[in-house]
C-alpha cells in the first residue's frame, strides 16, 4: 500500500480511515482535502473497483494529482477547487467523504510558501496562492478586532494584547513582510518568563492564528460540511480529521446535530424537534496510537470523527 507520498508526507490515521470506509469495493469516495494524496492512494489501493474523487485548491496539489491519475486513470478524478465549493463537482450519491483539515507537511517543507519561520521567506501562508491576501497584507491592513480574533481566538495566544500592539506599531516598517522578521517581532514581544515556560517557538500560535484567518479555514469548514453530507448516498460515511480545537468543535457540533443530539450544553431544543439524519460511528474522537505519533508527530493532535447517513434519506 502506498502511504508515503513525497518527502515528509504521511497520511494521518490512515488505518482508522480505511476501517471507516471499508470494505471499499465498488465505492466512490470523495477526498475533499487531497494534499499529498496519501489517503487517496490508500483508498484506491484498498480495492480494484474503488474510485476516488479528489479536491484541492493548491496548484501544487494539482501537480501531485497528475501522478495519481497516471497510476489510476480510470478510477481517479481531480478538481481544482476549494472544498467549500465541493458542490460544484459532477459526482453525487457518494459512498464516503473525507476531510483532513489543517496544513500538509508540503506547505511547511517549502519555505517560499511562508507557513514556517524555520527559513526566511515572504509571509504568504495562502493555501491557494492565486487568490486572496497574503499574511503580510493581512497584518498590514486588518482592523484591531480582526487581529485580536486571529491571534487570541484562532491562535489561542495568551500574550495576544502585546502581540497585537506590536503588529500595529510595526506597520510600514517591513517587519511584517517576512517570516523571520515577523517571528522575531513576536518573540521579542512575549516576556522571557513566558517564553521559557513553553517548548513551542513563541511565534507558533500567532502564525497558526494568522494562517487560519488568511485562509478563512473555520468558515470554509462550516460551509463544506453540510454540502458534503448532501452529496452522500444513503448509508454513506462522512469523516473529518481535525488538528485544532476550533476545527474539532465545528465538526462535533455539526455531527451531533445530524444525529439528533444537543450540539452543546446550552442546547435545550426538545427531542421531538431534532431531526435525525445520521448515526454516529465515533462516540469519542479517534486519536493516533503511540506508534503512529512516534512515526509522525503531526498526528499527535489529530481527532477523527465520523457519521453514517441513514438509509431512507436522499
Amino acid at each position: 500500500m502506498s502511504t508515503n507520498i513525497g518527502k515528509g508526507h504521511l497520511p494521518v490515521l490512515l488505518r482508522e480511515v480505511l476501517g471507516l470506509f471499508g470494505p471499499s469495493e465498488g465505492k466512490t469516495i470523495l477526498d475533499a482535502t487531497f494534499g499529498g494524496g496519501g489517503h487517496t492512494r490508500a483508498l484506491l489501493d484498498s480495492g480494484s473497483t474503488v474510485s476516488v474523487v479528489a479536491i484541492d485548491c493548491d496548484p501544487e496539489a494539482a501537480e501531485r494529482a497528475r501522478a495519481v491519475s497516471d497510476s489510476f486513470p480510470d478510477r481517479f478524478r481531480f478538481y481544482d477547487l476549494n472544498f467549500s465549493d465541493l458542490d460544484l463537482i459532477e459526482e453525487d450519491k457518494l459512498d464516503g467523504v473525507l476531510f483532513d483539515y489543517g496544513v500538509s507537511s508540503f506547505h511547511f517543507d517549502q519555505p517560499e510558501r511562508g507557513f514556517s519561520f524555520r527559513a526566511d521567506a515572504p509571509a504568504d501562508m495562502r493555501l491557494n496562492p492565486r487568490v486572496g491576501q497574503t499574511a503580510a497584507e493581512f497584518l498590514e491592513t486588518a482592523s484591531r478586532e480582526e487581529l485580536i480574533e486571529a491571534i487570541k481566538v484562532f491562535g489561542e495566544e495568551t500574550s495576544w494584547r502585546r502581540i497585537v500592539d506590536a503588529i500595529l506599531d510595526a506597520r510600514g516598517t517591513d517587519l511584517l513582510h517576512n517570516t523571520r522578521s515577523l517571528a522575531a517581532l513576536i518573540s521579542n514581544t512575549i516576556p522571557a518568563p513566558v517564553r521559557r515556560r513553553s517548548k513551542l517557538n513563541p511565534a507558533t500560535k500567532t502564525f497558526q492564528g494568522v494562517r487560519i484567518a488568511v485562509n478563512r479555514e473555520l468558515e470554509v469548514i462550516e460551509t463544506a460540511l453540510p454540502k458534503a453530507f448532501d452529496l452522500l448516498a444513503p448509508d454513506g460515511v462522512l469523516a473529518a480529521i481535525s488538528f485544532h480545537s476550533l476545527e474539532d468543535r465545528i465538526v462535533k457540533r455539526y455531527f451531533r446535530k445530524l444525529c439528533g443530539q444537543p450540539i452543546d450544553r446550552m442546547d435545550s431544543t426538545p427531542q421531538q424537534m431534532r431531526p435525525v439524519a445520521a448515526r454516529a460511528l465515533t462516540r469519542k474522537p479517534i486519536t493516533a496510537t503511540p506508534e503512529e505519533i512516534a512515526q509522525n508527530p503531526r498526528s499527535r493532535s489529530a481527532k477523527l470523527r465520523a457519521v453514517r447517513k441513514l438509509i431512507g434519506l436522499t
